[in-house]
């Protein structure tokens, strides 16, 4: 079984694009005779009996055995690769790597773990695990509100020459505004799921009063407030400009974001899919705060700020396009301009519908979505091995599977589910894992061999159109 470090190794040079080949795990076949590329049992970090069942069930169900095959090996990819659970101080604690960068982002973790929330009735470990990272991200929280990626120790980081207030417990410090929406999101989610409330803890009423803080902090409606960052970098999008600061904006109620989902950075500050997540949370953490921890003042206070930042969102995120209308631009800056395009890391304009903003057959929703997927679309790529979103992130004509994911589940259109699944199912360049990143007319092409994020979320998607839209499956 290869080591973190040789997991490290290979998902590295695989982003450099100096290899691009399957990380080579010990085999057994499966009953879809197909290699197995999950490591074998003994060498999984974790096992829960509801995943394994799943994957049973599906997998039997699946009449495309390549297809039985990928969810097999992604599904439980996050389980059996990137968490250490522990006991700590009587909490369950869960530290839940990436996959090739050992380090925790709060976004990340978030959605590696949000697959399985469902089969935590059928597993009291899976739901331990789970209230671990709630437990985690909580302390995250309160370690730095304005990083996005956390040590699993204070060790230091590749990054600690970057120009902002970095300590020891901090991989990378780029303040995004979905890095505290979703451990709201994670925690509002486990709570509904389960009916435990253990994890609302002082220190997580402590972490959310910082996240409201934080999010005041960055509607910067006197002064910039605390954050800034700069990195001695060739990248534009690595660093932020005048000062650390980012562009001027003007104070009309929405929060500013100093970098995407993407880790990128934006160039209007306002990012309005992080808007919109952003009303979401504050009102989850309003119920939370209202039916589990009794603070009706809180409640009102995260209420409040919702329909602010919504109203702003409505004056100052919807712009009229020249082909598709009225649309939800991609980020702003409170002065009238707006930047049309979408990065296929979620938040983004696709995925709103999966985050709870908006419906899939809101009118405002569906122009948008035509928009994503057009040529007007600067980051939309068609190519001979497939067609879907990318980003800046890692440049021309690359398609990320997260975007082509989001598709499939923010779409109610079997016909077009299929699409996606087809696509994924013949992208992976034979790996057996989804990726970051692959090119538009080669899929041998690809970023990041191990991104379990991509692998647990293509998971999600298949379980959803098994149990929604099982003629999707199909194929």
């Amino acid at each position: 079984m290869p080591t973190r470090k040789d997991f490290l190794k290979t998902g590295a040079l695989a982003a450099a694009g100096l290899i691009a080949r399957p990380l080579s795990f010990p085999s057994f076949i499966t009953p879809a005779g197909y290699t197995s590329k999950r490591p074998k049992p003994s060498d999984r970090l974790f096992r829960s009996e509801a995943v394994e069942e799943t994957i049973k069930e599906v997998t039997k169900a699946l009449p495309n055995k390549k297809l039985a095959w990928l969810f097999e090996n992604c599904f439980p990819n996050t389980l059996d690769t990137t968490v250490e659970f522990q006991m700590k101080n009587g909490r369950p604690d869960t530290f839940v790597i990436t996959g090739d960068i050992e380090a925790m982002w709060l976004r990340d973790s978030t959605a590696q773990v949000w697959p399985y929330l469902s089969l935590t009735a059928k597993d009291d470990h899976l739901k331990q695990l789970i209230a671990g990272v709630v437990n985690r991200q909580t302390q995250c929280i309160l370690i730095d509100p304005y990083a996005n990626a956390f040590n699993k120790k204070p060790t230091g980081s590749e990054w600690d020459s970057d120009h902002t207030d970095m300590n020891p417990w901090l991989h990378e410090r780029k303040y995004e505004i979905d890095s505290l929406c979703y451990p709201i999101r994670l925690a509002h989610g486990y709570w509904k799921t389960t009916g435990d409330t253990s994890v609302f803890d002082d220190d997580w009423k402590k972490a959310v009063a910082t996240v409201v803080k934080t999010f005041r902090q960055q509607q910067r409606k006197d002064e910039h407030g605390p954050y800034h960052f700069q990195r001695v970098t060739a990248n534009p999008y690595d660093t932020q400009s005048l000062g650390g600061y980012g562009n001027p904006i003007n104070p009309v109620g929405l929060i500013c974001s100093m970098f995407r989902p993407s880790d990128d950075a934006t160039l209007l500050p306002f990012l309005i899919p992080s808007n919109a997540f952003a009303v979401v949370s504050l009102r989850q953490l309003a119920e939370i705060s209202e039916k589990v921890t009794h603070n009706r003042s809180f409640a009102n206070e995260c209420r409040n700020f919702a329909d602010e930042v919504e109203k702003a969102l409505k004056q100052y995120g919807i712009s009229k396009h020249d082909q598709f209308g009225e649309i939800i631009a991609y980020e702003s800056d409170g002065f009238g301009n707006h930047l049309f395009m979408d990065d296929a890391n979620v938040p983004d304009l696709l995925g709103i519908p999966y985050l709870g903003y908006l419906k899939k057959d809101d009118p405002l929703y569906k122009r948008t979505r035509a928009f994503v997927f057009s040529d007007s679309n600067p980051f939309f790529f068609k190519g001979k091995a497939a067609e879907g979103i990318g980003s800046p992130h890692t440049g021309m004509n690359r398609i990320w599977p997260i975007g082509i994911t989001m598709r499939a589940l923010t779409s109610t259109d079997e016909s077009e589910m299929k699409h996606c699944i087809d696509m994924l199912l013949n992208t992976t360049a034979d790996t057996g894992f989804m990726h970051e990143s692959f090119d538009k007319d080669d899929p041998k092409k690809f970023s990041r061999s191990w991104f379990a994020w991509a692998n647990t979320l293509f998971g999600e998607m298949i379980l959803h159109v098994y149990h929604d839209y099982p003629k999707a499956l199909d194929i």
